[in-house]
Formats: C-alpha cells, sequence, structure tokens
C-alpha cells in the first residue's frame, strides 16, 4: 500500500477520508479482507487516529464494512437490495425465494396482527418462522402470521413439525390464487430475540418490511421481515420481493 495524504477540502475530513477510503475499498482489497489497524491507517492518509475513526463509523454504517470483536475491521460484502416495486406478486415459499423456514407453530398474534389479519379474539394462527443468509451470515429475520383459515386443509400428517411444518403450510397458502401484495418499510431498532438472530446487539438499526398479502378481498398472510440495516438497501423499480445485488454498487440508498 502506498502513502497517500489528504489535500485540503471544503468538507469535514472525516468525510472526505470516507470517499479516499471507500476507493481504496474497491481497488485494494476484497470481501471479508481484514483492514490494516487504526494507526497505520492513520498515519498513510496522514489523519488523526479521531477522524479515521468518523470515517470508518461512516463506512460501517453504508454497508462497506464490518466490525467484528476478536477479529477486526474486515470488508462487508455487497449490501442485499430489498425491492418494492409493481412486478408480478407471489406467495412466500415459491421456487425463487431465498428465505429458509425454521420452523412454525400456533399461537394468538400479536393484537395488531390480529386487527391486520381480522382474526377474532383470542384465536390463534399459524406462526412461520424463516430466515434469509447472504455471503454467509444472517441478514433477516420474518415472521409470517397465516390465519387457519387460510390453509385449512392441513392436516397434522401432512405438517408434523418444525421446518417440515413451516413448508406444508406454505404449500397449502399457495393454492389460493394472490389478489395483491402491500408493502410498508419503516426504521427501526433489533429487539433481544432479532437481535439474537442477526448476529446484531439489541438496538442495532433495522429495516422492517411488512407485506400483506391479499387473496378474495382479505388479507390472507401477513409478513414480518426485520432486516439489518448495515446489509441492506431499500430499491424502488418494477421488481417486486427481494433480489442480492452481487455487483460492485455500494451506496446507501
Amino acid at each position: 500500500m502506498g502513502t497517500t495524504q489528504l489535500e485540503s477540502v471544503p468538507e469535514p475530513k472525516y468525510w472526505h477520508l470516507k470517499t479516499v477510503l471507500s476507493e481504496a475499498l474497491d481497488s485494494e482489497f476484497s470481501v471479508g479482507e481484514i483492514l490494516p489497524n487504526e494507526r497505520d491507517l492513520a498515519a498513510r492518509f496522514g489523519v488523526a487516529r479521531a477522524t479515521l475513526r468518523q470515517a470508518l463509523e461512516q463506512l460501517e454504517l453504508e454497508g462497506r464494512l464490518q466490525r467484528r470483536r476478536g477479529v477486526g475491521t474486515t470488508v462487508a460484502p455487497p449490501r442485499m437490495g430489498v425491492s418494492l416495486g409493481t412486478g408480478p406478486h407471489t406467495w412466500p415459499g415459491g421456487p425463487e425465494d431465498a428465505w429458509q423456514p425454521v420452523d412454525c407453530t400456533a399461537a394468538v398474534p400479536p393484537a395488531a396482527v390480529a386487527e391486520a389479519l381480522e382474526t377474532g379474539p383470542g384465536e390463534s394462527v399459524h406462526i412461520v418462522r424463516r430466515s434469509r443468509v447472504s455471503q454467509g451470515r444472517p441478514v433477516a429475520a420474518e415472521l409470517l402470521y397465516i390465519p387457519q383459515s387460510s390453509v385449512h386443509e392441513l392436516s397434522g400428517i401432512d405438517a408434523p413439525s418444525g421446518s417440515a411444518r413451516a413448508r406444508a403450510v406454505l404449500r397449502e397458502l399457495q393454492r389460493l390464487e394472490l389478489d395483491r401484495q402491500e408493502n410498508a418499510v419503516e426504521l427501526g431498532s433489533a429487539g433481544a430475540d432479532d437481535a439474537k438472530e442477526l448476529d446484531r446487539l439489541p438496538g442495532a438499526p433495522v429495516l422492517v418490511v411488512t407485506t400483506r398479502f391479499v387473496a378474495a378481498g382479505r388479507v390472507a398472510a401477513l409478513s414480518v421481515a426485520t432486516y439489518r440495516a448495515d446489509t441492506c438497501r431499500l430499491t424502488f423499480g418494477d421488481a417486486g420481493g427481494v433480489e442480492i445485488h452481487a455487483g460492485p454498487e455500494r451506496r446507501a440508498s
């Protein structure tokens, strides 16, 4: 690695340093590679370590870097794009669905979910838990709430337990004719369960995407998917669903 000194610029020094570091990541490092320590980086760019930390924190927020305890700072894989568009709508669990079923239980949903599903007080629903992995790391966790009436032909033989039960529930759901799906997204913070599943600290920023699946004029299923904000970016276009962006684009949206 050569020596690069920062020139005087009107923008904050850490912001300019972030741009220089980003260019170095593209040209000199590969995904997963460990960066030199802060002392060496600060000496290379001729800045104080406090300025360097600000730039590194910004790059981590944008998903360019990952800081791992006991390992150091590594180059992160490309962000996963969460695409909200107007393309063809499909039920979860289809052949192009990259989510992995984990388990399925029957329980009374939270009040807000019950209201959206228009289920009766105390009525239990199928709760399918799924996970999404990219580049070998967890990036999203989902709870999919499905009323009993949406999969009324499901039998205990078809759905014994665990991931097998989850797949059986999803197969039965796909028998319905999907009218449309409605997406909403908001910024949130990871609760204890999500933080554990996503390998983040409680309170870490997340994107929460809520999807209502409508069939025969009623909500037949409700998905609440929690994405790591440092690994995902929100995109808008004609394609629906979730896409993996494996190209070089790294900018946060």
